[in-house]
């Protein structure tokens, strides 16, 4: 962050560069000084491997870019606690009006930038505090842009009443000669133990070193490692005015500042208010309560009209009848998800004792080794990895089967057709290892979404790969297996077709197949592809069974793409 321009960066950090740079003879390294907005731009484009910036555009990049601060900066200057960040506000010598931060009100006041942390944004919640609001309250508020010197020399002549600086700034432009330090009185003067410069403000933690998060972790590691091994007194040190690196500091005041100015992560803050619209706009509200009420006595004497009328009541009825049949379709379809889980339940609970069994097994091993008195951390370490990682597998088995059989009304929205499928064959894959079925997915990419409720599409996808893998049950002819395919029909329809090699279906039982209560198999509910075209046929779809050329049974569905409905409505 070239805060006081390019020069004064080089000057400052290239040996600190030129330091890391011996450090790494094969990678060497190279200093890019910025501004702000090329600083948002140089990590957003991924083009520099770290950031060393002020504590506040730090907090920003981590909100907006994810970046990661390994190290702390700790400064000659900052007290024991490392805290070296804060704003003056300077005024010339002699301006008996402007004392306190108070005074500023009237006053034209100039800063370095609007995201500056140290040269606008510290001052800033200091003057709020002080009753202060540089936005409302002062009588110019001016942004010089970089590098900062340029709001020091407008005080000087006299082209602004108050600057804002950076803490320190002042002091290192009167060491360069550039200024006389007598020239200038810093308004609302305080103190820190241990901070050599004059303040406004209170302090906040120096200046962090961050990685990119594409920046590899081992080079983000033996940096940190070449930085805090530089030598006390080292002229990298001293050029830069630091006294070595510390640990990252905990950066918690920047985001409580940030919050009450609402800016940076918390710009979202600045959204108006209820509140504030009925302040600023009570007239407009009060007509448009005006004629909400109109309209609500409106709406009562319609309603009551339609209510005498014979008309209404039919309607009612029919309304209801057709709640009544929707509620009873939405039970029929939760029992059968039910019932098809049921039959599958040694499967799905032998899916949950693989996982439960490692965990118990690594716990076992951990338990005899600390037992023993053997064992190192890694071993240890990798043995907890383990456990959490079967640990998540049931979980997931157990969130699968959750969403599957909770009850909900259903919900249409663009779906993905193959994660569809892919949930339903999760749900198949302990029945189908069981039964030593493959199961071969034949997933088309790129197809358009289709305007449905996934789980009820999950529900006819997985009766059909349970009622395929029962169908392949006892055969043991070569080429044996379950296939299902997805792609696009010649009407543009999304297809999904689940082909197996088993017995095949009779002339019977083919004109029967979706018929309620008709089924195959002993025990059969008969109410599985019954409800499956319900489902199919709700959506705007067809389902429907053909003979496999090789034997057995393809039993196909089309849906018409989410495009399709949109043009159709």
């Amino acid at each position: 962050m070239a805060y006081r321009g390019g020069d004064h960066a080089n000057a400052v950090w290239e040996p600190t560069v030129r330091y890391l740079a011996d450090r790494f003879p094969q990678r060497g390294a190279e200093m890019v000084p910025l501004d702000l907005p090329g600083m948002d731009a140089a990590v957003a484009a991924g083009s520099v491997d770290f950031v060393l910036t002020n504590t506040g555009n730090y907090v920003e990049l981590e909100a907006r870019h994810g970046v990661t601060r390994i190290a702390t900066l700790h400064s000659s200057r900052s007290g024991a606690s490392g805290a070296a960040v804060g704003s003056a506000l300077i005024v010339r010598a002699g301006r008996d009006d402007i004392r306190t931060l108070a005074d500023l009100k009237g006053k034209s006041v100039m800063a370095v930038d609007p995201d500056a942390f140290g040269g606008f944004q510290i001052a800033w919640g200091a003057m709020l505090t002080a009753g202060v609001d540089p936005y409302a309250d002062v009588k110019e508020l001016r942004f010089s842009g970089f590098p900062v010197d340029r709001v020091a020399f407008a005080v000087r002549d006299g082209e602004v009443d108050a600057g804002v600086l950076r803490a320190c700034v002042l002091e290192e432009l009167a060491e360069e000669g550039r200024l006389d330090r007598a020239g200038f009185q810093v308004v609302g003067a305080r103190t820190e133990p241990g901070f050599g410069c004059a303040l406004s403000t209170g302090l906040y933690p120096d200046w962090p070193l961050a990685r990119l998060a594409n920046t590899p972790e081992d080079l983000a590691k033996a940096v940190v490692v070449a930085l805090f091994q530089m030598p006390d007194g080292h002229p990298a040190a001293l050029a830069g005015g630091y006294e070595g690196w510390t640990v990252p500091m905990d950066y918690q005041p920047v985001h409580g500042l940030f919050r009450s100015l609402r800016v940076g992560p918390y710009e979202h803050l600045r959204d108006v208010t209820l509140l504030d619209l009925a302040r600023e706009h009570w007239h407009w509200l009060a007509l448009a309560a005006l004629a909400l009420l109109w309209w609500a006595v409106h709406s009562l004497r319609v309603e009551h009209l339609i209510k005498v009328r014979t008309a209404e009541l039919r309607a009612a009825k029919r309304r209801r009848a057709e709640d009544t049949a929707r509620e009873r379709q939405k039970e029929m379809d939760h029992v059968a998800r039910l019932s098809i889980l049921g039959e599958m339940a040694s499967n799905i609970a032998h899916e949950l004792t693989q996982p439960l069994g490692a965990i118990a097994n690594y716990a076992r091993g951990c338990t005899r080794r600390l037992e023993a008195g053997v064992g190192s951390p890694a071993e240890f370490a990798e043995a907890s990895r383990a456990i959490a990682a079967q640990a998540d597998r049931a979980g997931q088995i157990i969130a699968r089967i959750r969403d599957f059989v909770r009850k909900r009304a259903a919900q249409l929205e663009p779906a993905d057709v193959n994660g569809a499928v892919e949930a339903a064959l999760q749900l198949c894959e302990g029945r189908a290892r069981s039964g030593n079925i493959p199961v071969t997915r034949d997933l088309s990419p790129g197809l358009p979404p289709v305007l449905a409720d996934r789980v009820q599409i999950e529900q006819v996808v997985l009766n059909l790969v349970k009622n395929a893998l029962d169908a392949m049950d006892g055969e043991t002819e070569g080429g044996r297996g379950v296939t299902v395919h997805t792609g696009l029909d010649l009407e543009g329809r999304v297809e999904i077709a689940v082909a197996d090699r088993g017995h095949g279906l009779s002339e019977d039982a083919r004109a029967r197949l979706f018929d309620p209560f008709f089924t195959t198999k002993p025990g059969g509910m008969g109410l599985g592809l019954s409800i499956c075209r319900t489902i199919v046929e709700s959506h705007g779809g067809h389902l429907w069974a053909t003979d496999h050329p090789g034997g057995g049974t393809v039993v196909r569905f089309v849906l018409p793409a989410a495009e399709e409905k949109v043009d159709a409505g």
